[in-house]
Parts: C-alpha cells; structure tokens; sequence
C-alpha cells in the first residue's frame, strides 16, 4: 500500500507534464504575424497578396503590406496611370480620391518600395535612400532588378493588378 501511494504521488506530475505537451507550438506561427495596426509586417504567408506591375513589356512582382491602405488601393485595381518623374529616384500619381494613411519615418527607401506619400500619393521608389518624409507602406517588388531601366527618365504609363 506504502508503494502505491508513493507511485501515484510519483505519477501525478509526470501525467500533468505529458497532458500539458502538445504537438503544437504557439511560436511557430510568428512568421505568418499580421497586424493591421503595423504596416511593417506582410501578410500572412498562406495567404500572400501579390501586385503585378507591368512596365511597358517588363512585368514585376510585388507583395502587398496588411494595412487599411492596402486594402482599400486593391479595391480600385486594376488600375492604369501616368507616372511623373520626381527626384531622379522615383515615380508618383496623384490618386482622385485618397486612401487610409498612417505615415510613418521610413529612414531609408529600398529601390522597389511601393509607397503612399500623404493619403492620395502612390510613389514607386527605383533607387534607394535616406528620406525624412513620412509614407504608408503598400508593398515592394520582389525582384526589383531592371526597375531603374524600365521606368526610364520621364513619365510613364504603369499598370498596378492583382496577381
């Protein structure tokens, strides 16, 4: 009798400990993070939103940031538009009607970045920088390679879609 009480107090905590295991794990999932409040983060990979911009012939792809603005600029796609030139480093539209914005320091533009300068701005970044200005991330071209050439110096006709 001794033994046996001395086998289930032995026992008890080995069966919480292997009740409590779980194949699951919680972290896991911390690359598939998305938050609407902080546009920095993409969207979750099993669901992966992805822009075609297509540049004259050249085609590139872009994946699109989880964020109000995103989802209201997929709303209005497919979407064709003159490009202006501005600073030698990118290209902007001034868009009719403006979309949800929540500027923030960026610091440095990649060559590629998809921006929103202001809430009716979308800007196409084909060099990279140091900036000051505050944007709202919408997405950035994958493989932005030939993107400087494809833009060209003047303006441009782009087309923004759904992939």
């Amino acid at each position: 009798m001794k033994y046996c009480a001395v086998f289930v107090i032995l026992l008890f905590p080995v069966s919480l400990s292997l009740a409590s295991c779980s194949k699951h794990d919680p972290f896991s999932d911390m690359n598939n993070v998305s938050d609407d409040d902080n546009p920095e983060y993409p969207i979750n990979n099993h669901a992966v939103n992805t822009m075609k911009i297509t540049i004259g012939s050249v085609v590139f792809i872009a994946t699109l940031y989880d964020n109000p603005s995103v989802t209201q600029l997929k709303k209005r796609l497919p979407l064709t538009v003159a490009m202006a030139e501005l600073n030698s480093n990118e290209k902007y539209y001034t868009l009719a009607e403006g979309l949800p914005a929540s500027g923030s320091y960026t610091g440095t533009i990649q060559n590629g970045d998809l921006m929103l300068y202001g809430s009716n701005t979308l800007v196409l970044f084909y060099k990279s920088f140091s900036t000051s200005y505050r944007y709202t991330r919408l997405g950035r071209i994958d493989n932005p390679e030939g993107l400087e050439a494809a833009l060209g110096s003047g303006s441009i006709t782009v087309t923004f879609e759904l992939e």
